[in-house]
Order: C-alpha cells, then sequence, then structure tokens
C-alpha cells in the first residue's frame, strides 16, 4: 500500500498540483501586497484621501469591514485575470495545427471538371479514368 501511495504521490499531476498550489499561494501574497500597499492608497489619495483598509460600519456589536472586502475583490479581480492570460497563453502554447485532410476530389484530365476521387469514369465527359 505505501508503494502505492509513492506511485501515487509521484505522478506529473500531482506533483504538478503541488506545485501550483505552492505558487498559487506565493502568488496572492504577492497580489494583496500590491493591491493593499499600493493600488488601494493611489485609489483612496484620487477619492480624496480614502482610507480603504479602515473602511467599516458597526451594526449593533457587529463590525463590517467593507473597505476589507473592497480590497479583497481587487485581488480576486487581479488574480483571475492574470491566471486567466496563463490559461490562454497555455491553450496557445499546446495548440496542435489541424492536420491538412485528404482530397476528396480531382479533376477530370480531359474536361477539368471536378469529380470525386474514387470516380473511375467522368459523369460529364463519361472518359475513362
Amino acid at each position: 500500500m505505501l508503494e502505492e501511495f509513492k506511485k501515487f504521490a509521484m505522478r506529473g499531476n500531482v506533483m504538478d498540483l503541488a506545485i501550483g498550489v505552492i505558487i498559487g499561494g506565493a502568488f496572492g501574497k504577492i497580489v494583496a501586497s500590491l493591491v493593499g500597499d499600493v493600488l488601494m492608497p493611489l485609489i483612496g489619495l484620487l477619492l480624496g484621501g480614502i482610507d480603504f483598509s479602515g473602511l467599516a460600519f458597526t451594526i449593533g456589536k457587529a463590525v463590517v469591514k467593507y473597505g476589507a472586502f473592497l480590497q479583497s475583490v481587487v485581488d480576486f479581480l487581479i488574480i483571475a485575470f492574470v491566471i486567466f492570460l496563463m490559461v490562454k497563453g497555455i491553450n496557445k502554447l499546446t495548440e496542435k495545427p489541424a492536420a491538412p485532410t485528404a482530397p476528396t476530389t480531382k479533376e477530370c484530365p480531359y474536361c477539368l471538371s471536378t469529380i470525386p476521387i474514387k470516380a473511375t469514369r467522368c459523369p460529364n465527359c463519361t472518359s475513362q479514368l
């Protein structure tokens, strides 16, 4: 059973998934820093000095931090767009060109009309092919 698990874990798909999760986590931290430390302060400055990280309202004892939610939405949009671009690029790289199809017609050498490739007699000029 241990040998079977080792074979499963070392297959390409599982290793690719593990690498993807690790890189995705690191990329998520980079995007969160970009949004929280660079983009949102600039957007807040453009909107009159709003600090998005501090935007909240209180209902009873509950504090609703909608500024943090807005930052998470921007994080998500950036990550989703980058993933879209990556998948699009990978699909373009792995796309195989369409194989040329075999011809289904030919020209009659006598009357130059188009006839089926398997024809042994031209239906137009009745010549033997």
